[in-house]
């Protein structure tokens, strides 16, 4: 029971780390790449699985576009946001790689 309460805690964490990351992916914030890097890496070790990681993608960017709905906006722009999942999958798929070759 204590192990799946703190899986649970631990992907609420994990998804908002995620959500800062997609919030400031496309601005200038200096400390992005740091937030990419640690949120890389909390997922490497909690070896949270690559489709998860694609599902909180999914349920954040639902999110976006049920708030922009209501907002009267549309939401094209959320299509952008592939680039941040990409991003972040190429730097998981780096931290594998690296940690095989070891």
């Amino acid at each position: 029971m204590t192990q799946e309460v703190d899986r649970r805690v631990l992907l609420q964490q994990i998804k908002a780390d995620y959500r800062q990351i997609l919030l400031s992916y496309f601005t200038t914030d200096k400390a992005l790449q740091e937030k990419i890097d640690k949120f890389v890496n909390a997922v490497f070790c909690a070896n949270i699985p690559v489709p998860e990681i694609i599902e909180i993608h999914m349920e954040l960017i639902d999110e976006f576009s049920q708030q922009l709905r209501l907002e009267g906006r549309g939401n094209e722009t959320l299509i952008d946001y592939r680039l941040t999942l990409i991003d972040i999958l190429a730097h998981l798929c780096e931290t594998y790689r690296g940690a095989v070759f070891k």
